[in-house]
C-alpha cells in the first residue's frame, strides 16, 4: 500500500506502517554514515549532547557524491544498514524512530526497533541518480571534517522506501523468503 508520510516520523505515525508499505516521505531527515555514527556514540560515552535533534529523527545512511553544477547533491543512494548496527540500537532508545539504508539489521537493531515502535525503511540501491531528484535542500551540519560522511541535513519531496521492518517487528526480508520456500 502507498502512504504518504511527512517528518518527523512519530510513533502514531510508525504504529500506522506496515512492513511491505510503500512511503514516500516529505521533510527534514539527517544523512548520517558510519564515521559520524562513531562519533555521535563517542560524544554520548563522554557525556556530550548529540549535534542534531534524535527524537524523532530519520536518519539516512547515505554517502552523497559531490553536486553538479545547478543541483543540490550528487548521486544519493543507500548504504549498507549493517555497518550502522552496532550503534543503532543507542540512537533508537534516545528517540530516533525511522532508519533509511539497504539490507538486513541486526537482532539488537530489530529489537531495538519494536521496542521503541521505530520503523526501518529500504531504499534502492543503485538508484542514488534518481533518489537524488527527491532531495531539494542539502546542508552539512557537522562533523564537516568528515567529507562525504559529515552529518548533513536535507529536505525531500516524496522520496520512496518500503517498509522492512515495522514498529511490531514484522520484517519484509524474512517474510518475503518463507513465502519463495513456501511457493516452492
Amino acid at each position: 500500500m502507498d502512504k504518504y508520510i511527512n517528518t518527523p516520523i512519530n510513533e502514531k505515525v510508525t504504529s500506522e506502517l506496515k512492513s511491505g508499505d510503500y512511503v514516500y516521505i516529505t521533510g527534514n531527515i539527517y544523512v548520517a554514515r558510519d564515521a559520524a555514527h562513531k562519533r555521535m556514540i563517542e560524544a554520548l560515552d563522554r557525556g556530550e549532547k548529540l549535534p542534531i535533534e534524535i527524537e524523532d529523527s530519520t536518519i539516512y545512511y547515505m554517502g552523497p557524491s559531490p553536486a553538479r553544477d545547478g543541483k543540490v547533491i550528487g548521486s544519493a543512494g543507500p548504504t549498507t544498514a549493517t555497518r550502522m548496527d552496532k550503534y543503532a540500537p543507542r540512537l533508537i532508545d534516545l528517540g530516533e524512530k525511522a532508519m533509511i539504508g539497504k539490507g538486513k539489521r541486526s537482532k539488537e537493531v530489530i529489537d531495538a526497533i519494536v521496542r521503541n515502535k521505530a520503523v526501518y525503511f529500504a531504499a534502492v540501491g543503485g538508484a542514488g541518480a534518481l533518489l537524488s531528484k527527491c532531495i531539494k535542500k542539502s546542508e552539512i551540519v557537522c562533523y564537516e571534517d568528515l567529507g562525504a560522511e559529515a552529518i548533513r541535513k536535507i529536505y525531500v519531496e516524496n522520496f520512496p522506501a518500503i517498509v522492512v521492518i515495522d514498529s511490531k517487528g514484522n520484517n519484509l526480508y524474512e517474510d518475503a523468503i518463507k513465502e519463495f520456500k513456501k511457493n516452492m
